[in-house]
């Protein structure tokens, strides 16, 4: 294993390959910068060695107080639908991306930094970003990695002592944000309007060598980078539904070409099962909605789609119907996704018939009585050690289902609590945190994230961190800018 980097050795392969789709730029450099927050695991586990990231190099670095003549930032363009409505120009209006670094393992990825400070694509925004969303981008993007689902993750959050103004001063913050890339299916759109086919090829390679290598070859490569992206955006889909997850702004511009998720501002985890669930300020029709979640996916890869046809084949048209072939695999691939995971959280290892309709069943009965996803799914494997649970007959044709498991009840308990988490982020105890920490008491906010990273492995007198908060409607996410 290659020694730990202090810091990362930087490349710029996407901007050299691509000039077109990346400025260069300068951060603002923050007048009194303080670390936060530093992910020393995380750090460890990329090849940087976590004394460097909690030094003062790297919070020079991250605070835009390096000034080396070499220094290279970068402001990545994209376009997106936003809610529906095409936005031809958006991109990194507060962000920079510092580079790219190989870790220890041969795995590519991005540095970059959130809240930096205004880039050509700020439009009407400061470029700046505060403590509290940014926390709270840290908490969330750490308790979806300990879960299993693909995710940018943030290396640190520093204070940049400035204030930002939102409805009242608050401290400005920047996030240091580690993703597999920042290729999204906006930045697709944007390069297909720039009109250069050539550009457009270019960036579908590099989206091709950079995540899908086993399809650089092929003949019909660009037809493989879109199956390949759609399977990845059904099994992010399947994951996101299955506990309970709602990213609350759905745009292309927020899709990544990796299925990794991307951007938590009003992101919120349902409690009582209702497919029509919203949290987030800004969705005021229910665009974004828990259970609407998968169509809206397969809405953007659509747009995805349409950047890839002049590629797929020479004549657009032509590209049509195969491009709409694969497109209309999403709903059957999200399912068999959605309902192996569903499956495993039962406890079910083989499938036969009937297992598909007992896990619907399930959802349906947990909607019909508003009943806590998590707590409901994690009651399962103590019901088998002799606990009650009100599910009524579904709870008999369970057992007679898990009797076909050639499992005993220790093995089986073991399957579901190494599955059905305990500790998801509650949106009450996160709003608590956030504003302690931005208060100056950072503990609540290192305790529950000390909880939400070791999902499955209970803690004697941290049950408030399992339990649902109040059903009442009224809760409401802001995305922070």
């Amino acid at each position: 294993m290659a020694p730990l980097a202090a810091p990362p050795e930087f490349q710029h392969t996407y901007a050299r390959t691509l000039p077109s789709l990346a400025m260069s730029w300068k951060a603002d450099v923050s007048a009194d910068p303080q670390l936060v927050i530093a992910n020393s695991e995380l750090a460890s586990d990329l090849g940087i060695e976590p004394e460097w990231l909690h030094g003062s190099e790297a919070l020079a670095l991250f605070s835009g107080q390096e000034h080396a003549a070499d220094a290279e930032r970068y402001a990545l363009a994209y376009a997106g639908h936003q809610f529906g409505s095409y936005s031809p120009r958006l991109g990194d209006g507060r962000a920079l991306l510092v580079g790219e670094f190989v870790d220890q393992h041969g795995s590519r990825w991005d540095l970059h930094l959130k809240g930096s400070g205004r880039t050509p694509f700020a439009r009407g925004g400061d470029g700046k970003a505060t403590l509290g969303p940014m926390l709270r981008e840290y908490l969330i993007g750490e308790a979806m990695a300990a879960l299993g689902i693909p995710t940018t993750r943030a290396l640190a959050v520093i204070t940049t002592g400035e204030l930002a103004v939102r409805e009242q001063p608050l401290p400005g913050a920047i996030l240091v944000r580690v993703a597999a890339s920042h290729l999204r299916v906006g930045t697709f759109q944007y390069a297909a309007a720039l009109g250069d086919l050539d550009d457009l090829r270019a960036l579908a390679n590099y989206s091709i060598d950079r995540h899908y290598p086993d399809i650089a070859t092929a003949d019909d490569r660009y037809l493989g980078l879109l199956q390949s992206v759609i399977d990845r955006q059904a099994q992010l889909m399947a994951k996101w539904m299955l506990v309970g997850f709602i990213h609350g702004v759905m745009n292309t511009d927020n899709v990544t070409i990796s299925g990794e998720t991307i951007d938590y501002g009003p992101c919120a985890f349902m409690e009582s099962v209702d497919p029509l669930t919203v949290f987030s300020s800004i969705d005021e029709g229910g665009r974004y909605a828990f259970g609407r979640q998968p169509a809206i996916a397969q809405w953007n890869l659509t747009r995805f789609a349409e950047t890839l046809l002049p590629l797929i084949a020479d004549n657009p048209e032509d590209a049509i119907a195969p491009a709409t072939e694969l497109l209309e695999t999403f709903p059957e691939t999200f399912s068999r996704y959605w309902h192996d995971g569903i499956a495993r959280r039962l406890g079910i290892s083989t499938h036969v018939e009937g297992d598909d309709v007992l896990a619907n069943d399930l959802i349906q009965l947990l909607q019909e009585r508003r009943l806590d996803l998590i707590s409901t799914m994690r009651s399962l494997s103590a019901h088998l050690r002799g606990d009650d649970i009100d599910l009524g007959d579904w709870t008999t044709r369970w057992e007679s289902r898990l009797q076909l498991e050639n499992a005993t009840i220790e093995e089986l308990v073991q399957r579901l609590d190494a599955i059905n988490p305990i500790y998801v982020p509650r949106n009450h105890l996160v709003e608590e945190a956030l504003a302690q920490a931005v208060a100056g008491d950072l503990d609540p906010f290192m305790h529950m994230l000390e909880r939400v990273t070791h999902p499955y492995r209970r803690v004697e007198g941290d049950d408030r961190f399992a339990e649902p908060g109040d059903p009442a409607p009224g809760y409401r996410t802001y995305c922070g800018t």
